[in-house]
């Protein structure tokens, strides 16, 4: 069931837009204000969002439907989404789906008969590491089997509290879209914010002694603290020995200065 958008929504409607230097640019948040309220895009909230703009209702509406995060039909309070793309697919994200679905007797962007979970399946949810994966209104859940998955949905139309993996406890789609629209509810700093397979890179940069330029330095960034020296040849042996990459960079470093195609002259 919607909920019209009141005064005090115009008004925040009007806050956003305030945010830019083109009003036009705050769109975005906009439209994730009016879902927070209506739990859709409306004609109405199309309408809202013209008018506060300054512009028509049809290039409001052009964008509303470019956009998949933007609804123009009711969502349950959770919008569990699956990623179906190459890597989480072959890791089993196919199979969450279809057990999602026979579980939840919904097909795909359908809510269930108790306006708990909406399932839809995803294109990416740029996690890869973590495949398969699942987001609910937006939230990783990372490394899912049938059965996990089933239970997630489960808890969710239970009312029992649920955490994302990296980052906090779960909310409703409304209260997660106000987010989006830029409204904060306190909960940035709940849960990690990575988890271990995205800090790999970051534990091999601690491991070599690794660290990033420092800014604003005279000389442009070339120089100065914080900057990093190349590791010596017997640390990145250390690091790297046995692989093709580095018994590849061995040969190239130790092996004879090559002679120019000037110096060798022309073989044609």
């Amino acid at each position: 069931m919607s909920t019209k958008l009141t005064e005090d929504s115009l008004a925040e409607l009007r806050e956003i837009a305030a945010r830019y230097p083109q009003p036009r640019s705050g769109l975005l948040p906009m439209l994730h204000l009016v879902q927070s309220v209506e739990g859709r895009i409306t004609p109405e909230g199309i309408e809202a969002c013209a008018d506060v703009l300054g512009i028509s209702a049809a290039e409001v509406s052009g964008v509303a439907t470019f956009y998949t995060m933007y609804k123009r039909k009711p969502v349950g309070d959770y919008h569990v989404g699956v990623c179906t793309n190459t890597l989480c697919a072959v890791m089993g994200g196919d199979e969450i789906f279809a057990r999602l679905k026979e579980h939840l007797d919904v097909g795909n962007d359908e809510t269930t008969a108790d306006g708990k979970v909406t399932l839809e399946h995803l294109e990416c949810n740029a996690a890869c590491d973590y495949a398969p994966v699942m987001m609910v209104n937006w939230e990783f859940v990372d490394n899912q089997t049938p059965e996990s998955a089933v239970q997630l949905v489960d808890d969710l139309r239970a009312g029992a509290e649920v955490r994302s993996t990296r980052g906090p406890r779960i909310c409703t789609w409304r209260e997660a879209s106000r987010v989006l629209a830029g409204f904060p509810d306190g909960r940035v700093d709940e849960g990690p914010s990575a988890g271990p397979a995205s800090l790999v890179g970051l534990d091999i940069a601690h491991a070599r002694g690794w660290s990033a330029p420092s800014t604003g330095s005279a000389d442009g960034g070339q120089g100065g603290h914080g900057v990093a020296e190349e590791p010596s040849r017997e640390a990145e042996a250390t690091a790297d020995a046995g692989t093709p990459e580095a018994e590849a960079a061995v040969v190239e470093k130790e092996s004879p200065t090559t002679e120019t195609a000037a110096e060798k002259g022309d073989a044609r």
